[in-house]
């Protein structure tokens, strides 16, 4: 277990058939906030891949044909030892993702609740009896796949990797992880831990761990090796596109969960206090990196001064710092490419008539919560995703503006509406193109049984609940002739 002033947890290795490999080297896991070696971790390459992919391969007949209660049960033990290490994880979510000690404590949280229902899978319906003209009896079941590859991001490396396999592994599923070179622990070995603690069979789930250098090779192994019957990735647009692309070619199910560009709606009759605490919190949790983050702050035009004023009060309470330091909500960016890219975009807004109402500045991979006014649908920043600590807020006279502004982006994952009147909230919300939308909250919501996804470049398939059994098996039609149906005489 790491004490929360440590930031080296021991590497064992490689976890491929329940056991602890060393890879072909090594690569350096950086503690964002000062740019440090965090950790020595080991760069798997087309081999280890290869390894780790027929170990699931060969381990799949057994765990999907077990009892679904002996499934469900396993899972179950994963969330609770997963809590009895959450400490283990906030550390690591300080130091090697560079959050902020309460989005730790959150994840924290989340990811058990997510074991627990993907064991409530286990027993939901798997299928539904149909109507036959020839009186048989006619079924449509879902069965699980076999090998699942599960490529997981950075930015919330344990929500968003436990629910990339949790699902899929309840149903039968046998699971390859390979997580972000930035978070491989957080995001990969340190659930090897968790999974061989609460006695997952060997084989049922492996991970491996690779460099950016190394990665293209070992992801290209995992989406086009035959034995993989499904991937599931979660990270960028352009990423995500070229995956999807090779699944396609491979006649492969992919469920991919991209970026956004999201929209928080103020309209004239919100309640202020609601309206700048969501905005708050969806645009600068985890400093904006985090695929719902509020990036684009719509306000009807009666309230948009006000909200202005008090929104950037609000803001500027908000401490950027060390994530060390608990009291520092705003850490760093992950890596230097995100500070440029943020940078190039503010650097856009501000060249073509942007204000900057707040913030602005960056000192290393540190970026000051940011608010800009002014912003036209010419810069970059408008219909770009940032992903940084940086809202652009902007009024709006109608509701049918507000949604075109809205929609103005070739994303569509998540949106908020802060209103009195959740009649007019739902009917903007069916216009609205987006995979979710959250009256009187942020866009960032999420809940482990609920379906999560996308629209339009935001991704395909969705995650959470019975939703990620749809994605994450295959239909049969099995039907039992008992009306000894006839054929033709001359048969």
């Amino acid at each position: 277990m790491l004490d929360a002033t440590t930031t080296a947890p021991q590497i064992k290795g490689l976890y491929i058939d329940g056991r602890w490999v060393p890879g072909a080297g090594q690569f350096d896991d950086l503690n964002p906030n000062d740019g440090s070696v965090w950790a020595r971790v080991p760069n798997a390459g087309i081999s280890e891949t290869k390894q780790a992919i027929e170990a699931a391969h060969r381990a799949f007949p057994d765990w999907a044909n077990r009892p679904f209660q002996e499934r469900a049960h396993l899972i179950l033990k994963i969330a609770d030892v997963w809590e009895a290490r959450a400490a283990d994880y906030v550390a690591a979510a300080q130091y090697e993702g560079g959050g902020w000690y309460g989005k730790g404590m959150f994840e924290a949280g989340h990811v058990a609740e997510t074991f627990r229902a993907a064991a409530g899978l286990c027993y939901s319906s798997i299928g539904e009896v149909l109507p036959s003209e020839h009186r048989k009896v006619s079924t449509a079941i879902r069965v699980s796949m076999g090998v699942v590859g599960v490529i997981s991001p950075w930015n919330v490396p344990g929500i968003l990797t436990s629910r990339g396999f949790a699902f899929a592994m309840a149903f039968g599923n046998t699971i390859v992880l390979k997580p972000s070179e930035e978070t491989p622990y957080a995001g990969g070995l340190f659930f090897a831990e968790i999974l061989e603690e609460a006695g997952i069979p060997p084989g049922v789930f492996n991970v491996i761990t690779a460099s950016r250098e190394r990665t293209p090779e070992v992801g290209d192994e995992l989406i086009d090796n035959p034995l993989v019957k499904g991937i599931s990735f979660t990270g960028s647009t352009p990423v995500g596109r070229r995956i999807a692309a090779k699944c396609g070619a491979h006649l492969k199910k992919c469920c991919i969960e991209l970026g956004g560009k999201d929209s928080l709606i103020v309209l004239e009759d919100a309640d202020m206090d609601r309206a700048t605490s969501s905005a708050s919190f969806g645009a600068f949790m985890h400093q904006g990196q985090i695929c719902m983050s509020v990036e684009k702050v719509l306000v009807q035009e009666q309230l948009y001064p006000e909200f202005l004023r008090q929104f950037v009060a609000r803001v500027s309470k908000l401490k950027t710092g060390d994530t060390a330091d608990k009291s520092n909500v705003i850490g760093p960016l992950i890596n230097d490419r995100q500070v440029a890219r943020v940078q190039a975009q503010l650097d856009d807004a501000i060249a073509k008539g942007a204000k900057v109402a707040l913030g602005g500045g960056i000192s290393g991979r540190f970026v000051e919560p940011t608010i800009l006014t002014h912003v036209t649908p010419d810069m970059d920043i408008w219909r770009d995703e940032t992903f940084g600590p940086v809202a652009v807020v902007t009024p709006f006279k109608t509701d049918a503006e507000a949604i075109a502004m809205s929609n103005d982006t070739e994303y569509g994952l998540s949106s908020g509406i802060i209103t009195a009147n959740e009649e007019r909230a739902l009917a903007m919300a069916q216009h609205l193109e987006t995979g979710m939308c959250h009256v009187n909250c942020s866009c960032i919501n999420d809940e482990p049984h609920a379906p999560f996804g996308g629209t339009k470049a935001s991704g395909v398939g969705r995650h959470g609940g019975r939703w990620a059994m749809e994605t994450f098996s295959e239909t049969r039609w099995i039907t039992l002739d008992r009306g000894g149906r006839p054929y033709p005489p001359v048969f």
